[in-house]
């Protein structure tokens, strides 16, 4: 008889909900999360749901790579458990059975491996990017206090403003310039390996042959 289950994850255990065809519970049961993949082996399961949460994408590949069919919610989209007047896992994970045995579950997209490693590349440089950002915003907050003025000609993050800067021999500017210095060298290291990849990929070669579309632009829309 096929089952469907309903899986509650959280950051170490979850709790899982197994129904028959006909909707009745055949077993519920909180584990670690390790031994999901075990229990699940019990049963004839058709289909597994899970709601999309910070823990689930290590689950999730888990489970597709077991061969088992996999399908993440949008917690925003499934009304049913969000409206429930009674929250607690059992009942989460009953819901979610309940909707995946209905094949009504309301899908959020997981990206396969290679767009998944993708996202994170492109959203880590964007953030050491910001950071950056802040970390030059201080050192003008920084100058401004000091009421000293940059040298016309060049920018201040230029080698020539750098210098210019060290020049000064101010404690929290050296302290700022010292990380400028980590990002940057992590920055250019990602940068590299996306320019690999945007070589190498079609989709992104096609999206850079349109104009004022560069190799970052089109990473970004193909993630």
């Amino acid at each position: 008889m096929s089952a469907f289950v309903g899986l509650d994850v959280h950051s170490e255990k979850t709790f899982a909900t197994v129904l028959d065809q006909d909707g009745r519970v055949v077993a519920q049961r909180r584990m670690i999360n390790e031994l999901v993949p075990s229990f699940l082996r019990l049963f004839n399961v058709e289909k597994v749901g899970l709601e999309a949460s910070t823990y689930v994408a290590p689950l999730y590949r888990t489970l597709v790579r077991e061969g088992y069919r996999v399908e993440v919610s949008h917690p925003k989209k499934t009304r049913y458990i969000a409206e429930a007047r009674i929250k607690s896992d059992r009942v989460d994970s009953k819901a979610i059975a309940e909707l995946v045995r209905l094949d009504a579950l309301p899908r959020s997209y997981m990206p396969p491996a290679e767009i998944a490693e993708l996202r994170e590349k492109v959203r880590r440089r964007a953030f050491l990017v910001r950071e950056r950002v802040k970390l030059m915003t201080k050192i003008r907050g920084v100058l401004a206090y000091e009421g000293l003025k940059p040298p016309n000609g060049y920018g201040l993050f230029t080698k020539k403003g750098v210098e210019w800067l060290h020049s000064l021999n101010l404690k929290p500017v050296e302290c700022y310039l010292r990380i400028l210095e980590v990002l940057n060298g992590e920055i250019r290291c990602l940068s590299r390996q996306l320019r690999r990849l945007a070589r190498d990929d079609e989709d992104v070669r096609l999206l850079m042959s349109i104009l004022g579309v560069g190799y970052y632009l089109a990473l970004l829309i193909k993630g």
